[in-house]
């Protein structure tokens, strides 16, 4: 008899992800588990032998950033040494590692160059960084003050920042010499090489760096001064040349509607400077920006060239991740469509191989064959799992909102549901607003269904994967016809479903999610219970306290900085008076993307007007805990958010 899902289970799954194709036509893949008695995340290299996983690394640590040689002699990845990231090299045919760079600072990424001889790697070196006294100890060293100048002065998982800018350098392989080839008061990312020595990278260089929000493309040949790329005011996704080194896919994001842009597909002729943007009447973002809670060391490949006229990508597409295809004449078609979600991808001309989620399926290796047209399994590394364990496949479901607004959602009935039982439901709302809920393995849904819940968990107006404008409609709007999707949602399943109780319902979500319940419980009684998780509850202190407050409340509550009416009529907190449902507060201490002065304010209030409530902070996280935070904390999250649940819906 097969087990439901439990919270500990997040031991148990493990995340199969960034695939990689040798020169060789071998395919290597990270592997992730959670260790519970070390409380970390282990991430191992291994490549796909005589149909089966064989292991190349065995230490406890973390990879990344996994690359082959053109040769195939060689591959590359990056691995902490005295708790820095650095560069490693590994024989194809085996052996010992040989570590490549020592950098004060650390690595950030590396890649090869075209002839293996040399590779390419980033550094971020601090501004007039003086050499230290590495003999002083730790112990002995006096606290000393921080001087701020910068509005971009902290980031949530991060903490704090020294004023550093991003470096290029190379190092030869065998010579072991380092050559810096990029630096500046800006930060350099080197996307691409051609031949020998020509670079092809973007700065962020800006007059006014607090509000620059745009990265600029160049190609320089040798020493000769560089050529713009034109390209419009935003941010470079991924640049790819072709194998004949003619063409270049370029994927990037404007500003047009801020944040919520979608990612585009643009193709430029080296030799001619013309750009075309491939995407354009497609309506509906490059990339991945599915949420999920499983994942780990997902390294995002939204395009691929697989010979010199064609190229794959990526496409978030109505709750999915698909697969499509581009010539250089500018034609594009889906490849590969359905209920998943491709979170990896590598290709040749002849397979694409992809790492696929579904709702039933946490991730496995998928070969994809361009002229037949065959998906093959290559891993099966969770099966054990899926085979034991009961998973629900939640339903599809479409529904008008209150102005008409067609939203797309999905539905889960409990676990072992009885036909004439009467079940609760808990309504999950995603953070971003700018990502999606999507067809994916997402734990914490399987974890309320096992509960004996039902869930229900949707993609309101704001959601990418659909149109721009559908994702742009949030905007200046929060708490209006997002707040209106959501519960068009609740009426939508509860009218087609008479066995839910209706005086049972929960509602919890983070980020703007948490935004969203604290919203929800401000404004209708329906629930009886909620939870809201690393949340914002005042617009007018997240500006000044938030890593991206100062501008993003700008760009999407559409407030300026005197417009304190706006701000406060956006805010949750404005409504506390009216709160009556039970609300657990969950926040990380270490959150400086939505800071726990949010869930602070939040508390005193209600408890202020003697409104039920509990608040529970989180040492050690930061944003990300219900995805990256240390195992025993997301156990501790989500058995608070369920105990809740427990303790108020009957």
């Amino acid at each position: 008899m097969a087990q439901k899902v439990d919270i500990s289970d997040i031991f148990k799954i493990r995340s199969v992800s960034s695939p990689k194709v040798s020169a060789g036509q071998q395919v290597t893949t990270l592997v992730t588990h959670l260790d519970e008695e070390k409380n970390d995340y282990i991430t191992n290299l291994y490549r796909i032998q005589d149909e089966s996983l064989q292991q190349l690394t065995y230490q406890e640590e973390r990879l990344s950033n996994v690359r082959h040689s053109e040769d195939g002699q060689w591959t590359l990845f990056i691995a902490k040494v005295e708790d820095k990231p650095q560069v490693f090299l590994l024989r194809t045919t085996g052996g010992e590692r040989m570590q490549l760079t020592k950098e004060k600072s650390g690595v950030s990424s590396a890649e090869f160059s075209k002839d293996g001889t040399k590779v390419y790697y980033h550094v971020s070196v601090e501004k007039d960084a003086e050499e230290k006294d590495e003999s002083k100890d730790d112990k002995n060293k006096k606290p000393e003050p921080v001087i701020i100048d910068r509005m971009k002065y902290k980031a949530d998982s991060v903490g704090l920042l020294k004023e550093k800018y991003q470096q290029v350098k190379v190092i030869d392989v065998d010579t072991k010499s380092v050559e810096t080839l990029l630096e500046g008061e800006e930060n350099f990312t080197l996307h691409e090489t051609i031949g020998s020595n020509t670079l092809i990278y973007s700065t962020d260089r800006s007059d006014d760096p607090d509000f620059n929000f745009n990265q600029t493309l160049y190609i320089r040949q040798g020493d000769g001064e560089p050529k713009e790329i034109p390209s419009e005011e935003g941010g470079i996704m991924k640049v790819a040349v072709s194998p004949d080194e003619k063409s270049l896919l370029i994927v990037e994001m404007s500003r047009e509607y801020e944040n919520a842009t979608h990612g585009a597909l643009h193709l430029y002729n080296i030799d001619s400077g013309e750009k075309t943007h491939i995407t354009e009447g497609l309506d509906k973002p490059v990339g991945d920006s599915l949420a999920a809670d499983t994942q780990q060391s997902v390294e995002g490949n939204p395009a691929q060239w697989v010979s010199n006229d064609r190229f794959v990508f990526l496409v978030s597409d109505d709750g999915s991740v698909n697969l499509y295809e581009g010539t250089t004449n500018g034609t594009i078609k889906p490849l590969l469509e359905g209920r998943h979600h491709i979170f990896g991808m590598d290709a040749t001309e002849e397979y694409a191989v992809l790492a696929i989620s579904e709702h039933t399926s946490p991730s496995e290796l998928y070969k994809y064959d361009f002229d037949g047209g065959s998906l093959e399994q290559l891993t099966h590394v969770n099966q054990a799992y899926v085979d034991e364990t009961e998973l629900v496949d939640p339903e599809d479901i479409t529904f008008n909102s209150e102005d008409g607004t067609e939203v797309h959602g999905w539905f889960m009935k409990p676990a072992g549901y009885t036909e004439g039982n009467k079940y609760p439901m808990i309504t999950n709302i995603h953070g971003g607003p700018h990502a999606f809920y999507g067809n994916s393995f997402f734990h914490e849904m399987q974890v309320l269904a096992a509960k004996g819940y039902a869930v229900l968990f949707v993609n309101p107006r704001g959601s990418h994967s659909y149109s721009q404008a559908f994702v742009d409609a949030v905007r200046g709007d929060y708490g209006g016809g997002d707040y209106k999707d959501i519960m068009a949602g609740v009426d939508y399943v509860t009218a087609q479903y008479d066995w839910i109780d209706q005086d049972n319902l929960g509602v919890t979500g983070g980020s703007y999610g948490g935004f969203m319940t604290n919203w929800i419980v401000g404004h209708t009684d329906r629930f009886k219970a909620a939870v809201t998780q690393r949340s914002i509850c005042n617009w007018v202190s997240f500006r000044g306290v938030s890593d991206i407050g100062y501008y993003f409340t700008d760009w999407q509550i559409q407030a300026e900085f005197s417009d304190i009416d706006k701000m406060w009529h956006h805010s949750p907190i404005k409504y506390v008076d009216k709160i009556n449902t039970p609300l657990l507060i969950l926040h990380s201490e270490r959150d400086f993307r939505c800071p726990i002065e949010q869930a602070e304010q939040l508390y005193i209030a209600l408890k202020y007007q003697k409104k039920e409530t509990q608040f529970v902070r989180f040492p050690e996280a930061d944003h990300n805990l219900s995805r990256t935070g240390k195992p025993n904390l997301r156990i501790e999250r989500l058995t608070h958010l369920v105990d809740w649940f427990e303790k108020y819906l009957d």
